[in-house]
């Protein structure tokens, strides 16, 4: 629906805003724009209403007739859109944000922190939405998704990068070989039949590469749909996995799995990804409140 009779808003604005302060430099200073600016405004609405607004009284101006019942109904148009998008503002803050993410990633970093995360950012009200795999960023209902990915990111997305991925092969002080092989140099792999997962098929390749290993020459043992369930057989000491390091991270600090070769770093980055629509400012405090937790909880 379209109103061909009504002025340019901005000229409304600029006029509402003169006549409720009565002062045009008032008005130019609560819209942070120029006391000529205000007054073009309000001289280009009087010739397309085709009647004064303002008029003289003395050194000064006063609002004619015309001016006074414009003013009315001007504030309380505005004052009406002000209090409906302040309420619409408030519902949209109120409601839950819902975030994406992998069910490994989910399970191993983000629910230990989620209490702690629930009590510094109260006002996030968030809903978690799990994925087993790679979770779609565009998936309706979603108002952000963590993951790992790699750059280039899409244009139709703003994404927070939050940290490196880095990843390294573990172990559980329960594996059958775990004195041996926590003294043994990397390419001691090699004799290991490899817990590995569908979800990252090049994952054991990579870090070989970076090892200057050959990846034909990796022997792999049990394979598993999801990474959690890898790494949670690698904590029963059923074999040796490989895993971001952040999914680790806990585990290694209770001494539940232990690290002996380190971790690489890859293109991939974990990163928090927001579509454009999202405005109202929780998307860049979780941003904030991730990465600070990451980066107090880096594995050295």
């Amino acid at each position: 629906m379209t109103h061909p009779d009504l002025p340019s808003l901005n000229a409304l604005r600029a006029f509402e805003a003169a006549a409720r302060l009565q002062s045009v430099k008032q008005a130019a200073k609560e819209l942070h724009v120029t006391h000529g600016a205000v007054s073009r405004q309000i001289r280009a609405l009087e010739e397309e209403l085709g009647v004064a607004l303002f008029g003289k009284e003395g050194r000064g101006v006063k609002l004619t007739d015309a001016g006074l019942l414009l003013r009315d109904a001007a504030g309380d148009a505005f004052a009406r859109l002000d209090g409906a998008c302040a309420e619409l503002k408030r519902r949209t803050e109120e409601a839950p944000f819902v975030l994406g993410c992998p069910g490994s990633l989910l399970a191993r970093w983000f629910i230990p922190r989620l209490d702690r995360l629930n009590r510094e950012l109260p006002e996030l009200h968030l809903q978690l939405s799990a994925s087993e795999g790679g979770p779609d960023p565009r998936r309706p209902g979603l108002d952000a998704t963590l993951l790992f990915a790699e750059p280039p990111w899409p244009a139709d997305m703003r994404v927070f990068e939050l940290a490196a991925e880095r990843i390294g092969p573990v172990l559980s002080p329960r594996h059958a070989r775990f004195a041996a092989l926590r003294q043994a140099p990397p390419q001691a792999l090699l004799d290991e039949a490899l817990l590995h997962t569908a979800s990252r098929p090049q994952a054991w390749p990579s870090w070989a590469a970076s090892q200057r290993l050959p990846a034909a020459g990796l022997r792999y043992g049990a394979g598993f749909e999801h990474l959690y369930y890898l790494l949670e057989a690698a904590v029963a000491g059923l074999g040796v996995a490989i895993a971001p390091q952040q999914l680790v991270a806990d585990d290694l600090a209770a001494g539940r799995l232990a690290a002996p070769w380190g971790f690489v770093e890859t293109p991939a980055k974990l990163a928090l990804w927001v579509p454009l629509r999202r405005g109202d400012g929780r998307a860049e405090r979780l941003a904030g409140w991730l990465k600070t937790q990451l980066a107090d909880r880096a594995v050295r």
